[in-house]
């Protein structure tokens, strides 16, 4: 798979990196701000950056790529880095902010805990904001914070931007998979938060550059959804390698000469791959509608959200195939595979993930309203 990056050599180094510290980042449960920083070097945060203010503003499928790659090292690590993307919702924020949130470099990690909603206190000139919110991914490795402040244009999140000093971090991030992902609770108190200082998720850009007609609620279920892309390839590279190797203790053929699972392994592969590639084909269809100028319709965007959903649903099926074809040795602790598999898990369980997202697409084919917020 080729990534465009500025140097092989350096997503190389990264990824060894990754793979070898991967233990230490389930332990510490985040990505600690050095691994951030190298990501960064990379280009992962600078990738939804405005051009303007020096950012790459990528093609969404070349980050996805990046993601995909960096996912296959380690699903934590694809996690943070997925958030990369987050410069599209910013662009929602006023131009004069962006260029104060940008004077220092392109290379800003933002992580957000939205939800629950909080509302916050209008006062003159803005909000005074007090609340906890959950599931704030990236947030010890992060340079601004979002939290969720009530309902903005057409129901949409408003967000409040604050500075880490202005946020307590609440360590309760104790779950089995992604365990890197350092996806504790956000508490703020009584701080506050100037108008310009907040944006609607999925609100106008300010920022007239191709990547933010791209609609910025199906990215942000593409960044996740591309996490299990990663890990199923991983995990089914793990059981090609596993099958040559000795035979089984009960004196079984080795795994390669196995008829079952030669076709159980063939079988995962064209699934993954198939939704794969729907996935990058409704990533391509919508930014070459973009760069035509003719912008995005709601069936291609309802097409993004049906090809991540499957995209996380057939990485999760390949890695269980994976994991009941390797038998008894995926069991222990330090297999590759146990990690695999409870990474891949939690990734289906988002809401942007659901199985409801199945119901809103076929919504879209058959002409009923989908739920509010899927468009």
């Amino acid at each position: 798979m080729k990534v465009e990056v500025q140097s092989p050599n350096l997503l190389n180094r990264v990824l060894t990196e990754i793979r070898a510290r991967r233990d230490e980042f389930d332990a510490k449960r985040h990505v600690p701000r050095d691994m951030v920083a190298q990501l960064k070097q990379l280009g992962v945060f600078r990738a939804a950056t405005p051009r303007c203010f020096g950012g790459d503003a990528s093609s969404p499928s070349e980050f996805l790529r990046l993601i995909e790659t960096i996912s296959e090292a380690d699903g934590s690590a694809g996690w943070v880095a997925s958030f990369g993307s987050a410069g599209v919702y910013l662009a929602a924020l006023p131009r004069d902010t962006l260029a104060r949130l940008y004077a220092n470099g392109p290379d800003l990690a933002f992580a957000g805990g939205l939800f629950p909603i909080q509302p916050a206190e209008k006062v003159e000139g803005g909000w005074r904001v007090n609340g906890l919110w959950k599931f704030a991914s990236g947030c010890k490795g992060a340079d601004i914070l979002g939290v969720g402040i009530g309902a903005g244009d057409g129901g949409k999140p408003r967000t409040a931007v604050l500075m880490p000093e202005d946020v307590e971090i609440v360590e309760n991030w104790e779950v089995f998979g992604l365990r890197g992902t350092g996806s504790h609770d956000l508490r703020v108190k009584d701080v506050f938060v100037s108008d310009e200082m907040t944006f609607v998720r999925g609100g106008v850009p300010s920022i007239d550059e191709p990547l933010y007609q791209y609609p910025s609620i199906a990215y942000a279920a593409q960044v996740l959804a591309v996490v299990n892309l990663g890990v199923a390839r991983a995990a089914l590279d793990e059981v090609s390698r596993m099958a040559g190797g000795r035979t089984g203790i009960t004196g079984a053929p080795k795994m390669a000469d196995r008829a079952y699972l030669r076709i159980a392994v063939a079988k995962a592969e064209a699934s993954l791959r198939s939704a794969r590639a729907f996935f990058y084909e409704a990533t391509d269809s919508a930014w070459d509608s973009i760069l035509r100028g003719d912008g995005v319709s709601a069936d291609q965007t309802s097409m993004l959200r049906l090809a991540s959903v499957q995209a996380t649903r057939a990485g999760a099926s390949a890695v269980q195939s994976a994991y009941l074809l390797a038998g008894t040795a995926a069991i222990y602790d330090g297999h590759p595979l146990q990690r695999y598999l409870r990474d891949a898990m939690v990734v289906t369980q988002h809401a942007f993930l659901s199985e409801g997202m199945y119901d809103n697409a076929g919504s879209v084919f058959l002409g009923v309203p989908p739920m509010p917020g899927y468009i």
